[in-house]
């Protein structure tokens, strides 16, 4: 089951009208099934939190995701994303939040289903994956 959660914000990034079959068809097409997912929309304070307590880093990020996938078929995890970073992140790129929230959202799924962005190779690679799934959501 995949959810959605506000944690210590005010507002958010509109509807989430379509997100739920997109993500789905998103870790589908990657040869897995959905289990457990929580996508926790908070605070800059809160994930710089989490990043220094699991991460050992003290920097602002847009996203953190913690894979608690049991089975090997299946992906659960709970995704954490700031919503400042997002809003930030739209204004920077010339997009609108929603895009940016998308964007973000499919490169925690990504994560989960084990794709990394620690390399270049590795970053244009999930870069690439995040286009397709962003173009695919808009058809």
């Amino acid at each position: 089951m995949i959810n959605f959660f506000k944690h210590k914000i005010k507002g958010g990034i509109g509807r989430k009208k379509n997100l739920i079959p997109w993500i789905e068809k998103v870790i589908l097409d990657n040869n897995k099934t959905p289990g457990d997912i929580n996508f926790v929309i908070t605070s800059d304070e809160v994930l710089q939190s989490i990043n220094l307590k699991y991460l050992n880093t003290d920097t602002y990020t847009d996203i953190i995701s913690f894979t608690l996938s049991e089975e090997s078929g299946s992906i659960s995890g709970d995704i954490y994303i700031s919503l400042e970073r997002v809003r930030d992140n739209a204004i920077k790129y010339k997009v609108t939040a929603e895009e940016e929230f998308r964007r973000i959202l499919v490169h925690g799924i990504l994560h989960l289903l084990g794709y990394d962005d620690k390399s270049k190779g590795d970053k244009t690679r999930m870069t690439k994956m995040e286009n397709k799934y962003l173009k695919a959501f808009q058809e």
